[in-house]
């Protein structure tokens, strides 16, 4: 990235949206990734900074509401921890060994069918009667982290599918969770991105701050916004963030 002012600014802005919007609707990269493109970095560097940046996010959420993350649970809590980490780390490796192009095929299909799930979430619910698949969650979490680690774009819209139907969280647990895991994940990814890979640092550092802003505004902007609305704006821009990704 070439280190002017206006590059700053802008991608100082760029990492407070994101990370707001992250913590709301797990779409970061909807702002973050173009902006990092927009700074200069290539494809795959942005890729790895993005993904350096996103720890912010759970970060910052957890300065606000980190008492929250152990409400179900130290032993559950700890389980969603290392799969997690697991998840990530497996998908970093996949990144520097294959390459984008085989998440580039899948990723727009599986963010596409999180959306869609997301709209009729209140009837499949009804229609699992409630009952919590905790094994089964443990496992789908690891292949959620693996795209995560992977190419993080999408990852949170596919968590919230996969929470909304396995687990009996409340939404808002679901969200602060979501943030959380996922920068676990990506903190995983990003030990491995250190060694191997190509991080623009400067670009990595503003993002990390702007998403822990934004990260940290996340649990009081969500308190004033209903669940359904909320769902809903995920959804939708889950559907967008598909058919950006197909173009």
């Amino acid at each position: 990235m070439d280190i002017t002012l206006g590059n700053i600014v802008f991608l100082a802005v760029a990492g407070v949206g994101a990370g707001l919007v992250g913590y709301l609707a797990g779409l970061m990269s909807l702002i973050s990734y173009p902006a990092l493109l927009a700074v200069g970095l290539s494809p795959l560097t942005a890729n790895v900074t993005n993904t350096l940046g996103a720890i912010g996010v759970g970060a910052g959420a957890a300065v606000r509401a980190g008492d929250q993350v152990m409400t179900a649970g130290k032993t559950r809590a700890w389980q969603q921890f290392a799969v997690c980490a697991l998840g990530g780390g497996t998908g970093a490796v996949l990144l520097l060994v294959t390459g984008e192009s085989i998440f580039e095929i899948v990723v727009p299909w599986l963010i596409l069918l999180a959306s869609l799930t997301l709209f009729v979430s209140p009837r499949l619910k009804k229609l699992s009667s409630g009952i919590e698949r905790w094994p089964l969650y443990l496992f789908v979490l690891f292949f959620v982290c693996l795209h995560g680690g992977y190419f993080g774009a999408g990852a949170g819209v596919v968590y919230f599918a996969v929470v909304l139907l396995l687990t009996t969280y409340p939404w808002p647990r679901a969200v602060l969770m979501k943030s959380v895991l996922l920068s676990i994940s990506n903190l995983m990814a990003t030990i491995i991105f250190v060694v191997f890979a190509p991080i623009d640092w400067v670009a990595a550092i503003i993002l990390f701050i702007g998403n822990l802003i934004g990260g940290n505004l996340g649990p009081l902007v969500q308190r004033y916004i209903p669940e359904k609305i909320s769902r809903w704006a995920i959804a939708l821009g889950g559907v967008y963030l598909a058919w950006s990704l197909w173009k």
